[in-house]
């Protein structure tokens, strides 16, 4: 594939990968997926003729539209993909780090992706318990202030259509969220876990857990992780016990993440795994164990 660099048309479009990036991992939940739906919105740009794509206006209105189409399509094979995954699919967790503008020559996908809110694990989940079309006009509109009759254009409905699949993803969010901790009490909640787990204390680490918690530990059927949800304190707190057991050499270093604060855990210098963790009510009502190594990329 030739690049003619005095095309500024072409120029411009390159320069749209890191809002492309950004995007298609909202919407797909894994930096991997989202640099696939990438490279194929690429393909679709360059499969054009010069005179094609010099007639494009706005590059990043073309792209950003080519980008959540591939988007929508994957989402539509996503539960069948999910069906065939070892135990629970959860999406990517990030490192809480925003790289406003990307170094020159960076080749990190996290200088490709803003991070903030809108990338936490907590809220991916909810993304994902939505349709496809929800999360793209939940995405497009909330997340990156598309209009909806540009919208309407990728989802192949009309603009009050979007408007009201973007209305009901925003309902799902906003109940997600009016039930989330302050900052102050997650801190608080999460130190406790932290001393409970480190100390081994079964007493302490039940104290601080939900009557409701449940875990979900994502191996990708890679690693050792549980291939189903972990539910009750008790079932919960042993499986953390145990977990930590097996690697007695392991650390838990408390992590930044978009959640608030999680726990990276390390054994022999290499990461093995990121916690994220809710809470509500002074306990932590969820648990999610990333131990899949291709979705610890990142934390390398």
């Amino acid at each position: 594939m030739t690049m003619d660099h005095d095309d500024p048309p072409q120029n411009e479009a390159l320069s749209e990968r890191r809002h492309l990036v950004s995007m298609a991992f909202r919407m797909l939940g894994t930096v991997a997926d989202a640099e696939d739906a990438v490279q194929e919105t690429y393909i679709r740009w360059y499969r054009m003729s010069e005179e094609q794509r010099a007639a494009i206006e706005v590059p990043r209105a073309w792209l950003t539209r080519a980008a959540s189409r591939v988007c929508l399509n994957v989402l539509a094979s996503a539960r069948h993909r999910r069906e065939m995954y070892v135990g629970p699919w959860l999406p990517e967790p990030v490192p809480a780090l925003a790289f406003a503008t990307p170094s020159e020559g960076a080749t990190d996908p996290l200088d490709r992706v803003t991070l903030d809110e809108s990338v936490s694990t907590a809220l991916l989940v909810v993304l994902e318990s939505m349709t496809p079309a929800e999360r793209v006009a939940f995405v497009l509109h909330d997340v990156f202030a598309m209009p909806f009759d540009e919208i309407a254009e990728t989802v192949g409905r009309s603009p009050a259509a979007c408007r009201q699949l973007a209305t009901s993803a925003r309902r799902r969010v906003q109940q997600s969220r009016s039930r989330r901790a302050t900052h102050a009490e997650h801190e608080k909640v999460v130190k406790a876990f932290s001393a409970a787990a480190r100390a081994g204390d079964i007493a302490g680490l039940i104290a601080v857990l939900d009557p409701n918690v449940v875990l979900r530990s994502d191996g990708g059927g890679i690693v050792t992780a549980a291939r189903n949800p972990v539910f009750g304190i008790d079932k919960v707190a042993r499986f953390i016990m145990g977990a930590l057991h097996k690697r007695p050499h392991a650390t838990i270093v408390e992590q930044d993440t978009p959640d608030g604060t999680g726990f990276a855990m390390w054994d022999d210098g290499r990461i093995f795994g990121i916690v994220t963790l809710d809470v509500m009510d002074g306990l932590v009502t969820d648990v999610r164990m990333m131990m899949n190594p291709y979705k610890l990329t990142l934390w390398k």
